[in-house]
């Protein structure tokens, strides 16, 4: 499987429909703290716009709701996979991906063999406090070097200048929040992130250049 190298991560449909038509290609809907009525409401208008703009959907958490509206991808924290009924997500189809920050939960990824696995934070992020520190774009050569053909994502801190540097050292895309929902001109930064990942949309640059 490929990823697209820019990975789009957003909060609300309403981020979805105002990005996605500029051309993402791979966005993941993260809600926190939502009544179950309003996330999938949230679910269904996301799904429908990623349709139209031939965007692939990654639902963060709820893998249930993924599965009773007929979505393709999940995305899952290392809390969530204590919980969630893998043989329920893949008897339905969808596609898993995994987050981890150290390599306890490295091997407790791969044992569930996902559909790519998300590396953070490489840098410092303001998303979320975290136990872990920065893990450095150079984690990513030694990250790679575990997982092979499965896909790659570098996930924390990133921003329109540090694409090259994760993407050069075995990412195989890019995880982007804040860099975007809270720039002045969120369209002309995703605008900007699609440039500068298109190098890499069409061929894999060798590792180190």
């Amino acid at each position: 499987m490929k990823l697209d190298p820019f990975y789009l991560i957003v909060d609300s449909a309403d981020w979805i429909a105002r990005l996605v038509p500029i051309g993402v290609r791979l966005v993941q809907l993260r809600i926190k703290n939502k009544a179950p009525a309003q996330l999938r409401a949230e679910i269904r208008t996301a799904k429908a716009i990623c349709a139209l703009n031939d965007c692939q959907l990654i639902v963060n958490d709820y893998w249930q709701l993924a599965i009773e509206e007929a979505c393709a991808f999940v995305h899952l924290g290392q809390e969530d996979l204590e919980t969630a009924d893998l043989d329920a997500i893949r008897a339905a189809g969808l596609k898993l991906g995994l987050s981890t920050h150290d390599d306890a939960e490295l091997e407790t990824a791969k044992a569930a063999k996902p559909d790519y696995i998300a590396l953070g934070p490489i840098y410092p992020t303001i998303l979320k406090q975290m136990k872990w520190s920065p893990q450095g774009p150079e984690r990513l050569r030694t990250w790679k070097a575990h997982v092979g053909d499965l896909p790659l994502v570098a996930i924390g801190g990133l921003n329109v200048d540090r694409i090259k540097g994760v993407l050069s050292r075995g990412a195989d895309s890019a995880a982007v929040v804040t860099d975007i929902t809270l720039n002045p001109d969120p369209e002309a930064r995703t605008r900007q992130w699609l440039a500068a990942t298109a190098p890499w949309r069409t061929v894999k640059i060798p590792l180190g250049e």
